[in-house]
């Protein structure tokens, strides 16, 4: 049984969470701050940690750094703190995403198997093509080459990397921009961080081998 080890002080939200992940198949434990939690990971590793930010004791910061330089466990942030510097940070730690309070269920349960998905097999490194992903570091790089994506940036590769082969709508990927900028996004900056995100990781960003246009529909990417 898959194992997640939410680490959160909110007795209202551990309760809900822990009923609802448990019905959902998962194996539970709970820490409400940073010693018990990485005392938990010392007796006992788990396949993935939610976590938030502002803890008991310390932060969510200090037990996403002290995870990532032990263990190779996927971190998803948890948090009513949604500004880009606490967004930012938490991927230059490592965290593999970031979902911000108040969230809905479904969409949590959906992004712990798409993350769990990703690193399952296959350690922290996803490649796409020459494309290379280390999803513990929050690094992407193309031939060697740091490629310095921004955290929407980086965050579009992930979604489209966790939905290989399928083709996703503007409006979906909208939501998902929504979802860690914290604020109002529109379809115009959809299309300007698409041509961003191109032009660092395609060898021609014009004719778009990765990230392909699916004419009236949205987007996709397939490549091995």
């Amino acid at each position: 049984m898959t194992h997640i080890l939410l680490v959160e002080d909110d007795a209202g939200i551990v309760a809900n969470l822990t009923d609802f992940l448990t019905s959902e198949g998962y194996h539970i434990t709970t820490a409400s701050g940073q010693s018990k939690a990485l005392e938990l990971l010392e007796r006992q590793s788990a396949d993935l940690v939610l976590l938030d930010i502002s803890l008991s004791d310390g932060n969510g910061f200090s037990v996403c750094s002290a995870i990532k330089s032990i263990y190779d466990i996927p971190v998803i942030f948890l948090t009513a703190s949604d500004d880009e510097y606490s967004t930012v940070t938490g991927f230059e730690l490592g965290a593999d995403d970031y979902i911000s309070k108040p969230f809905r269920p479904r969409e949590l349960a959906t992004r712990i198997k798409n993350i769990l998905r990703l690193t399952k097999g296959v350690g922290s490194v996803v490649r796409l093509g020459d494309i290379v992903v280390d999803t513990v570091k929050g690094t992407v790089s193309k031939h060697g080459r740091d490629l310095y994506l921004s955290a929407l940036e980086y965050r579009l590769l992930l979604v489209f990397l966790n939905n290989r082969g399928i083709i996703l709508s503007r409006s979906q990927l909208l939501e998902t921009i929504w979802d860690i900028a914290g604020e109002f996004v529109n379809d115009n900056t959809l299309t300007v961080y698409i041509k961003r995100l191109r032009e660092k990781i395609e060898d021609d960003p014009q004719n778009p081998t990765i990230i392909q246009t699916v004419r009236g529909i949205g987007y996709k990417v397939d490549l091995s």
